[in-house]
């Protein structure tokens, strides 16, 4: 992070900004005992004051997290990040991610967004990487990143456990990158449970299970299930797998499903 040089001047107002800042805070600390007690109720994992939190924030946002001003530090981080992927600055674009989620843990879109920009825009830059001859360190970087993406969706889904939607981007992630139908179907499985999660996450999860070696039973009564739910469930694609599930599995014809019903390419 760069340094400034502050002249004495500047040192007195920054000293009593921070002074005004926290006895600011100072008025919202009963207010802010009893919000611990409903963010710890919410799973909120959040910022802790300590030193590592200080190094990874830098001054000006310990002193916004001690104020209560981490929502409006981490919108402010949040833009810098977007600049700084403009600028394909993908060391400073995981710095600040990480500060931002650190701030608001609670906040789905961050962490969503520091994912997608590890795992897919750092991950193919780092591929396509003119600088690095060596295809097998460019795969190295591009797997990093990848890990990288997967580390923010894990802690963003611990800080957020009852929320579907970080747990639909792990899937993704599974399915796009790592190439990994058993992890994918896990986590579709795994946001389909949740209040609110869309329909098409059961049917993804049986999707990705049919693709899984040993598994195509469990694939094809998760389908099956789902086309006796009526023509609402009978899309292009579960049409398919399931044709190709009950060739694999040897279904008796005058089980299977009729002919004439419609398949993707």
């Amino acid at each position: 992070m760069t340094r400034f040089l502050i002249a004495p001047a500047g040192q007195k107002r920054l000293v009593v900004l921070a002074l005004l800042v926290l006895g600011f805070g100072a008025l919202k600390l009963p207010i802010e005992r009893n919000l611990a007690t409903v963010h710890r109720q919410l799973h909120f994992q959040g910022a802790k004051l300590n030193l590592t939190l200080r190094e990874q924030i830098g001054q000006l946002g310990f002193i916004a997290t001690l104020s209560g001003f981490r929502s409006l530090v981490a919108d402010v981080l949040f833009i810098q990040a977007h600049v700084a992927w403009e600028e394909t600055e993908w060391g400073r674009v995981l710095l600040l991610f990480r500060q931002v989620t650190t701030l608001q843990p609670r906040s789905i879109l961050f962490w969503d967004m520091a994912a997608w920009h590890m795992a897919w825009n750092a991950s193919v830059a780092a591929m396509n990487d003119r600088f690095q001859p060596r295809l097998a360190l460019r795969i190295k970087a591009q797997r990093e990143y990848f890990d990288l993406g997967k580390d923010f969706l894990e802690r963003g889904i611990q800080n957020n456990p009852e929320r579907p939607q970080l747990y639909e981007s792990l899937a993704r992630l599974y399915r796009e990158k790592y190439k990994n139908h058993a992890r994918a179907a896990e986590y579709f499985a795994k946001a389909a449970a949740l209040p609110g999660a869309p329909s098409y996450d059961k049917r993804f999860a049986a999707y990705e299970l049919s693709y899984c070696e040993g598994r195509e039973g469990e694939a094809y009564n998760q389908l099956r299930r789902l086309y006796e739910m009526g023509k609402q469930e009978r899309l292009p694609t579960l049409i398919t797998r399931l044709k190709v599930l009950e060739k694999k599995l040897h279904i008796p014809p005058d089980q299977r499903i009729p002919e004439g019903e419609r398949q993707d390419g």
